[in-house]
Parts: structure tokens; C-alpha cells; sequence
């Protein structure tokens, strides 16, 4: 066991979904996997492992935020030899064209955290998805007819932002995207050795101020993890 994940060794898989609600980990567990072993219910972070197919997956809830998807991903790769991690959550649009169910692959992710800033010694660092998994992902999207946006998007530290214009600039210079884990999902990745790839669905636009409801944020989505799951290696 680690100290935030309550598995034994060999009990994740190599390959896990991410989702930030760990409610939405057991859904997708539910509905996608068989043979399904919940392995944490540490903090209430719902982690299972099943199969999908022939081939074996875990998913687990990461929560709200840079700072705790990055013990969740250290713990992950250190302590459980993970090799591969999707991030499977939602996002809100910068982008006059995207609509609620749309489809985002971040090739990079800006971000207002100091955390790379920290690590880097006050230089920036642009980190990148793999990809072998964004060109699958895309691949497999385009295979099923959905609308599917690649580019780069924003993660934040702060949800609720004192100015309510912030996000324009951004929008100006052709982010398609806001949220609140990839850039530390890929530079942990790149640190580790580890395969990263956040499949991201549009929830709500900053532009139109369009948003998907609490049930469907929760509950719905299924296109973003069907496609994880037709790309494990």
C-alpha cells in the first residue's frame, strides 16, 4: 500500500483511467468493465480494476486539481509500476465552435501554476501528450463520428477567477480549453518514463455560458472512455 492508495502490489493495472469524480470511476467500472475489483476506497477515491476484453484496467477517481491528481499519478507509477494514464474528464470551451460533447485531445497544456516554475528552477516547461495515444484517440474518435478538437488547452489552479474576463486572452491566442489537472498529468508523465493522454469532453462554454447538467457531468460522457479503452497498448 501506499500512503494515499489502499492496493496491494499488482492489484492496478498497468494501464488506468483517470476521472477527477470517483463516482465516475465506479460508472465507468460499471458499465465497461467485468470482473471488477474495487482496490481503494481511500478518502473516498473509488479505484477499481477489471477487464475490458482480454485486456486488464484499472480506473480511480484523482479529485479537484493539480495538486492531488499528482499524488495520486506519483503513487501510481512509483509504488504500482503504472505505464500508462488517461485522464478521462471534462472541460469548459474557449472556443466560439465547441459544443457541449465535444470531444478535446490536449496535445500541451498552459497553466497559471507555479508548480513547473518550482520544479524548473523559474523556466517554463511545455509539457506534451504521447503520441501514440493522441493519434489513436483521435483516430478512434473520427472512426465513431465525433467531433474531435486537438490543440492546446489551460489548467488552472483556480476554479472561481476574480476576474471574469481572464479566460479571453487565452481564447486569443487559440486555447481551446480550460481545466484543472493535464499539465500535471504530462509532467509527471515525461518525469516517470509514463504514457499520458487527457480525453476531455466540453461540459460548459465560457463563451455561449452553455453547461451540461451535475447528472450528466457524473453519469454521461461515455464516448470519452470507450475511446480510452479501444486504446490500451
Amino acid at each position: 500500500m501506499s500512503i494515499h492508495i489502499g492496493a496491494e502490489k499488482g492489484q492496478i493495472a498497468p494501464t488506468i483511467l483517470l476521472p477527477g469524480d470517483p463516482l465516475r470511476a465506479r460508472f465507468f467500472a460499471e458499465h465497461f468493465l467485468s470482473d471488477v475489483v474495487c482496490f481503494n476506497e481511500v478518502r473516498g477515491m473509488l479505484g477499481f480494476t477489471g477487464r475490458h476484453g482480454n485486456k486488464r484496467v484499472s480506473v480511480m477517481g484523482t479529485g479537484m486539481g493539480m495538486p492531488t491528481l499528482s499524488i495520486y499519478v506519483n503513487e501510481l507509477v512509483r509504488e504500482y509500476d503504472v505505464t500508462t494514464l488517461m485522464r478521462v474528464g471534462t472541460c469548459g470551451a474557449l472556443q466560439p465552435e465547441l459544443e457541449i460533447g465535444d470531444l478535446i485531445l490536449p496535445m500541451t497544456s498552459s497553466t497559471n501554476s507555479q508548480v513547473n516554475r518550482h520544479r524548473f528552477g523559474g523556466l517554463d516547461y511545455a509539457p506534451a501528450a504521447d503520441f501514440e495515444l493522441l493519434l489513436g484517440a483521435y483516430e478512434a474518435a473520427r472512426e465513431r463520428e465525433a467531433t474531435v478538437h486537438v490543440g492546446g488547452i489551460y489548467s488552472s489552479d483556480t476554479f472561481y477567477d476574480d476576474d471574469p474576463e481572464w479566460w479571453k486572452k487565452w481564447a486569443a491566442y487559440g486555447t481551446l480549453a480550460c481545466e484543472m489537472e493535464t499539465t500535471a498529468l504530462y509532467t509527471l508523465a515525461a518525469k516517470h518514463g509514463a504514457r499520458a493522454l487527457s480525453i476531455l469532453t466540453v461540459s460548459d462554454s465560457l463563451v455561449t455560458r452553455k453547461e451540461a447538467s451535475a447528472e450528466v457531468r457524473e453519469r454521461g460522457f461515455p464516448l470519452m472512455a470507450e475511446i480510452a479503452l479501444s486504446i490500451i497498448p
